[in-house]
């Protein structure tokens, strides 16, 4: 998350004395501040109060933001027969199986998600060491496994994000562009944090949202009140 840097010391005036700032606040001070020459992504950042290192303390899941990411999305595809043909046609961009199992292991790797029908698993589980640290493994419980290819692939490519806690608590996601409206923007951090509540694992004890904070690429940082990100 960057930091906030001379150029928005004006904004900051606008929020002097406010230690934290609601959704609408936030996004209007980001806007405001975007300087870059590209049409930068909204992030945001969640300090979760978990330990990931206890399997009843793992936050993963998806969410289908209302506005979409703003990003093109490229997916591939385990499948045979019916199946590939199926995606080809769904829009995914590579589809194979014994020989896409060979590219990714020659490290060509590109794509932004991995999909995989059940029968591909034998296949695609000799790539847990490459694609796993690059969060591309495709899992059942995030509906990255499936046989409905085609569902799979519209949700990837309409705007469907995938998040899951890192080792120290944190969930990190895009969840825009700076050239979204305001309105569209607050839609999607709400979206996102609700679902992100909605995943509380059985073992978090205490405070579950520690806090919420949302920057653009190249701008400011921006804490969020806890309390507006999740409409309470």
């Amino acid at each position: 998350m960057a930091k906030y840097g001379k150029r928005t010391t004006a904004a900051r005036s606008a929020f002097a004395g406010k230690s934290l700032v609601s959704v609408e606040e936030a996004v209007t001070l980001l806007k405001a501040n975007s300087k870059a020459k590209f049409d930068e992504t909204i992030e945001i950042a969640m300090n979760l109060g978990v330990d990931p290192r206890h399997a009843d303390q793992m936050v993963r899941g998806t969410v289908n933001l209302p506005n979409g990411t703003g990003k093109t999305v490229r997916v591939a595809v385990f499948a045979r027969g019916a199946k590939a043909e199926e995606a080809l046609a769904a829009g995914a961009d590579i589809v194979g199986a014994e020989d896409l199992m060979e590219i990714v292991q020659g490290g060509k790797i590109d794509f932004d998600r991995c999909i995989a029908t059940p029968d591909m698993m034998p296949v695609v589980g000799r790539l847990g060491k490459v694609l796993g640290p690059r969060n591309l493994m495709p899992n059942p419980k995030i509906g990255t496994v499936t046989m409905d290819v085609k569902e799979a692939i519209e949700a990837a490519k309409g705007g469907q994000v995938q998040f899951k806690v890192e080792k120290a608590g944190v969930i990190q996601a895009g969840v825009g562009k700076v050239s979204f409206d305001e309105v569209k923007l607050a839609e999607n951090i709400r979206s996102f944090v609700d679902a992100v509540a909605k995943a509380k694992p059985t073992g978090s004890k205490g405070a579950y949202m520690k806090k919420i904070v949302v920057s653009s690429t190249m701008g400011p940082s921006v804490t969020l009140s806890v309390d507006s990100a999740t409409g309470q």
